[in-house]
């Protein structure tokens, strides 16, 4: 393989001198904050534990400071950018490698779907450099930071592990226990398809530009075992969605809603043969509880 020089280290100054004599400037509705802290950028490309089995996902290239490092470890890269000009700019930097691709566009199709393109480019680089696994290793933008996971966890691909940065309430959100302020769909779907851990809490000043909160870096293991036990995955991030649609009302006011009006007493027979109290909340039901309700409700045809 050919080898190459690597990047300059993008240091807060290399990068604000960099981005602005290109005449560009960070969007916030894009969440472009870069990690500017070089000790964490090799703190993510460490826990991604990256081999040449590896395809290394990467949600949003910025100037490509991380994906360079991941080129070096992973078979292959497919980083994907939505903003022109900063594609333009990775290339730039990056240069020509052989096991890179740089994608313009969005991730996504829609909040429920990723972006069939994607998706493809994807598949053709598995099997282009026979990657057994894929990795998805991002400073993942603020905006679509929950989607990504959610709509990537559910996919039939040998994701073996993420490592991201992302807001520190989505990674309250994903690490969550039942009854705790966070805890929710979004909880209750990743957990019971995958192990979490928040490996670090940042604070603003290791971005540039500074966002209002704090972040976190966190890695999510995909479980084969936890996986086999959800018949439907996709079916289950549904009812997820619209069980947590009516967080103010007790579950048997939201399974209700679910039915559309349905039959109440129907509903409240199915709870006391769950043995589940109709006047609590979905939050405080713990992740084999919510798999119960799923397949009793869903699977039974009294919610759709």
């Amino acid at each position: 393989m050919e080898s190459h020089a690597p990047p300059r280290r993008q240091t807060q100054s290399f990068l604000r001198d960099l981005i602005l004599a290109q005449g560009l400037k960070p969007k916030n509705k894009l969440g472009q904050n870069f990690l500017v802290d070089l000790n964490l950028i090799d703190f993510i490309v460490r826990h991604a534990d990256l081999t040449k089995h590896d395809l290394a996902l990467e949600v949003g290239t910025g100037t490509g400071s991380l994906t360079a490092k991941l080129a070096d470890g992973a078979g292959a890269v497919l980083s994907v950018e939505i903003d022109a000009a900063f594609h333009q700019l990775a290339q730039q930097t990056l240069g020509p490698r052989p096991n890179v691709i740089l994608f313009h566009g969005d991730i996504l199709k829609n909040k429920n779907h990723l972006n069939p393109d994607v998706l493809a480019q994807l598949d053709a680089l598995r099997q282009e450099f026979k990657c057994q696994r894929v990795k998805l290793i991002a400073n993942l933008p603020y905006a679509v930071a929950t989607p990504v996971i959610g709509n990537l966890i559910l996919l039939d691909l040998p994701i073996e592990r993420m490592v991201v940065t992302v807001q520190w309430e989505i990674a309250a959100k994903l690490r969550a226990r039942p009854g705790t302020e966070h805890f929710g769909g979004l909880s209750v779907l990743v957990q019971s398809l995958a192990d979490v851990e928040i490996r670090r809490r940042l604070p603003p000043a290791v971005f540039w530009p500074r966002p209002q909160v704090d972040s976190a870096i966190v890695r999510i293991w995909p479980r084969p075992a936890k996986r086999a036990r959800i018949a439907h995955v996709q079916a289950f991030r549904d009812f997820l969605r619209d069980l947590y649609a009516h967080r103010r009302k007790n579950l048997r006011g939201g399974l209700a809603s679910m039915a559309h009006g349905g039959d109440k007493r129907a509903i409240d027979a199915k709870l006391a043969e769950l043995g589940m109290d109709g006047g609590a909340r979905a939050e405080t039901l713990s992740l084999e509880d919510h798999r119960r309700l799923w397949e009793a409700f869903a699977g039974e045809g009294l919610v759709k």
